[in-house]
């Protein structure tokens, strides 16, 4: 027996949401290649907005049926001014077709782009997808992270109409009816089959007759009695929340605002802590962010101050890193926490200064974080990078880059969070 099932349910305004899901499953590869050949040619903070993407016929091609070359057609082409009735089209070069897109190959094949719109958490999903904390750890999972997770829990007799189980209402209501009705309608079958035999039968006095039909109504009576839906029937989904245990992970960003630190650099890091930013704020929203900023003095700072004030004067890199370590002491201790730490600095800074800032993250920072990536923008090695090389040599939580343009702030980024085995 063939079925059939029209929904004729109103669409909504993104009908086509699981053909654009499909679409973006199956050229997922090619949507990512194409986000980041777009991020470099958009500023910094217009890196979560939405974009065109554009991807080449060829790779969106579906098989199709077309007749092949040769054969006489005729064909009407509307908007002709130039040709008559009777007039030979000749054939294009090469057996393509008569027009060529734009990007046309020699033979005559067109090769138009694709081009379609991405949403912004599209496109933040594409161009964070490969990325991660490095060695993320989960040292300790807390239930009563302020995380929830609905999830479903059976069913209930009350609730709103629009979780209504319609499937698991009318089955308690045909258990009900059975259970209700079911000894009526097995004398109502006893009843009719012996009603039958008696009219069968050529003696049966009328009255008798007519008692065992009587008797046959009372019971279709008491069966129609039973209704066919009663409210205590109504089955409605439930669903509750709960507790969605997590770690608990802050990231340190440390910047240089000294006087070595020209509009340039200060641009550079600053691009370079945004986009960290809003990479951790689109997958890690538990993750606390932490900022200082340093000169001669460290400070620690809000969000606003960190981006957007100007400072002048000497430097100190370990005032920072002092002040870390202070903050991760009062505020961040106890195996509950997986520390993070990212620095921009030109690399200016104080000789003896910069043999304390490596004590300092070999013996104090280092023990503590899981992760640390220190960015220079400046092309020329200072002593700072020379004793941070140091480090790095010696510990595998800590990596270095150097970034002295716009465009190098993407790859140095993803090679600094790009994920691991281990992550």
């Amino acid at each position: 027996m063939l079925h059939q099932v029209i929904d004729r349910r109103l669409s909504g305004k993104n009908k086509s949401i699981g053909n654009r899901e499909r679409f973006l499953r199956r050229y997922r590869e090619q949507i990512r290649e194409a986000v980041r050949k777009a991020v470099g040619d958009r500023g910094i903070r217009d890196i979560e907005q939405g974009t065109d993407i554009t991807l080449p016929k060829r790779d969106v091609t579906e098989p199709i049926f077309s007749h092949g070359a040769g054969g006489n057609r005729e064909t009407v082409h509307p908007g002709n001014r130039e040709f008559v009735r009777g007039d030979r089209i000749a054939r294009p070069q090469g057996g393509g077709s008569g027009g060529s897109g734009q990007g046309a190959s020699a033979d005559g094949s067109g090769e138009d782009d694709f081009v379609f719109r991405i949403t912004r958490e599209e496109f933040m999903n594409y161009f964070f997808d490969d990325l991660a904390l490095p060695r993320l750890i989960r040292t300790e999972l807390l239930a009563d992270a302020p995380e929830w997770k609905v999830r479903r829990a059976g069913f209930v007799s009350e609730g709103n109409p629009t979780s209504l189980h319609v499937v698991r209402s009318m089955r308690v209501a045909l258990g009900r009816r059975i259970a209700m009705g079911g000894q009526a309608r097995t004398e109502l079958r006893a009843l009719q089959a012996h009603l039958r035999q008696i009219e069968a039968l050529q003696h049966t006095p009328p009255t008798e007759i007519a008692a065992l039909k009587a008797e046959i109504e009372v019971l279709r009576q008491r069966l129609k009695r039973v209704p066919f839906l009663d409210p205590f029937d109504l089955r409605y989904r439930n669903r509750v929340r709960e507790p969605l245990p997590t770690s608990k992970a802050v990231m340190f960003c440390l910047m240089d605002v000294s006087g070595s630190m020209d509009e340039t650099r200060k641009d550079l890091s600053k691009r370079f802590f945004i986009l960290l930013y809003l990479f951790l704020t689109r997958h890690y929203q538990q993750t606390d962010v932490v900022f200082i900023r340093h000169h001669t003095q460290a400070a620690e700072v809000t969000e606003d101050e960190f981006f957007h004030a100007t400072e002048s004067g000497g430097t100190v890199v370990s005032s920072a890193l002092t002040l870390m370590h202070e903050i991760i002491r009062e505020r961040y201790m106890g195996s509950q926490w997986n520390i993070y730490g990212a620095q921009a600095s030109d690399g200016d800074n104080w000789q003896q200064d910069s043999s304390k800032c490596r004590e300092l993250l070999d013996s104090k920072l280092l023990p503590l974080v899981r992760y640390f990536a220190y960015v220079q923008v400046a092309e020329e090695d200072q002593n700072l990078w020379e004793e941070y090389t140091r480090v790095r040599d010696g510990n595998l939580n800590f990596a270095m880059q150097k970034i002295t343009s716009a465009d190098q702030i993407f790859p140095v980024f993803r090679d600094l969070f790009k994920k691991s085995v281990s992550t």
